[in-house]
């Protein structure tokens, strides 16, 4: 018979091995993430590509490599949207449900996160908008379960016109793609001249996957030729298709008219070579910013895969870095938790310090004025740093 201080003793042993064993069980489970992005279907899926890399060495880099937050692995599961709204949908509906993750990250085209944005609202778990860029994801349509780690349209195009420096001399026309990104850009950079004097004389959007811009390269021709003063034709095409290269092959100097447009991914930089000295603004250039998270981003991606990182390999990485962010310092691993801990929160970036805007939980960031440099050496165009145009210096619309 067992003595009934021996079996007290027994029975407390047993509880704290059971508590132990539920703690260690726990511990183990681990922080599911969904990454939903278009990875066949469209020339876009090199952005999704370069996202995920960044994303899985970002956080790599923000829990120094055990790939862990509070003794639990994270674990990130991918599926490819096809650059579908119906299937995206369906696969952030699955993750959310059968796949229990805690949060997602998507999508790569606007017009297809944007069909996500009530998916999210729906499941009540956050949607982590990267690399997706049009001001109205973070719009009326928009909700609280939505954050952007992406820069937005007002982002590019404040920082665009900044690089024109635009007065009263200055007339441009603008040649956009026709859906989400394409108009909310050129709407945000009428806004951001306003008040400078400069004139936007014509608006062009043509449909996604345009191979011909001689008409509308012509009647954009028409609406500056006559004018007295600085004439610039502005491009802002997510795209391939190369309409910077179509547009010159017209010469549009013959009427005195200069192209500009925003940077782009270095499979796209050799196409700027034909523009030495054009200036414009650019989200992220390997050699662009100066912090110790970019010069260990460049230097691990130099090592592992021989070329620098790109666009939305660094915006990979920072959306990484805000969820580690977000998840080491949330109360609970929950979304009412993670809400409260993301909001207001700044953290940092390859790109310097990001801070979620309360009030649309839109990333304020630093964007960077270039001008092309053409080294021989180097096999795209260089867009060398003029200066860091920082955030505080751009007036980014709150629009929900």
């Amino acid at each position: 018979m067992i003595h009934k201080h021996k079996l007290r003793a027994l029975t407390v042993c047993c509880a704290m091995a059971m508590g132990a064993l539920v703690q260690v069980t726990q511990a183990a489970q681990p922080i599911k993430i969904a990454l939903i992005h278009g990875l066949s279907g469209s020339s876009f899926e090199v952005f999704s590509k370069q996202m995920h890399t960044g994303f899985e060495m970002g956080i790599e880099y923000a829990t120094n490599g055990t790939n862990a937050v509070k003794g639990r692995p994270i674990e990130i599961i991918k599926k490819d949207s096809q650059f579908k709204p119906d299937v995206a949908r369906a696969m952030l509906a699955e993750a959310y449900g059968d796949d229990e993750v805690l949060l997602a990250i998507g999508g790569t085209s606007s017009g297809v996160t944007k069909s996500l944005l009530p998916i999210a609202e729906e499941y009540e778990r956050i949607l982590l908008v990267e690399p997706a860029v049009a001001d109205t994801l973070t719009g009326p349509d928009s909700n609280r379960y939505i954050f952007k780690t992406s820069r937005n349209s007002s982002m590019d195009m404040q920082a665009q016109a900044l690089a024109l420096r635009p007065d009263e001399n200055l007339f441009v026309a603008t040649l956009a793609e026709d859906y989400a990104f394409g108009r909310d850009g050129i709407s945000a950079f009428k806004q951001a001249l306003k008040g400078s004097g400069a004139t936007v004389v014509s608006e062009e959007y043509v449909p996604l996957k345009t191979t011909d811009y001689t008409a509308a390269t012509e009647r954009l021709f028409n609406a500056l030729k006559e004018k007295e003063g600085r004439k610039v034709i502005l491009i802002y095409v997510a795209g391939g298709n190369d309409p910077m290269g179509k547009i010159k092959a017209m010469q549009p100097e013959r009427y005195g008219i200069e192209i500009s447009t925003g940077g782009h991914i270095l499979p796209v930089l050799p196409t700027y070579k034909r523009v030495p000295g054009m200036e414009g603004a650019i989200y992220y250039y390997y050699e662009a910013p100066d912090n110790k998270v970019n010069d260990w981003l460049v230097s691990e991606h130099l090592k592992r895969f021989d070329t620098p990182p790109d666009f939305f390999t660094a915006g990979g990485m920072s959306a990484a870095l805000a969820v580690v962010k977000a998840l080491e310092t949330a109360n609970e691993l929950d979304t009412e938790s993670l809400i409260a801990a993301m909001e207001g929160m700044s953290w940092e970036t390859p790109k310097g310090t990001m801070t979620f805007r309360p009030e649309d939980h839109q990333a304020l960031q630093s964007m960077y004025h270039f001008k092309i440099r053409v080294d021989e050496n180097v096999k795209w165009a260089i867009p060398e740093l003029v200066r860091e145009i920082k955030a505080n210096e751009m007036q980014i619309p709150v629009l929900r």
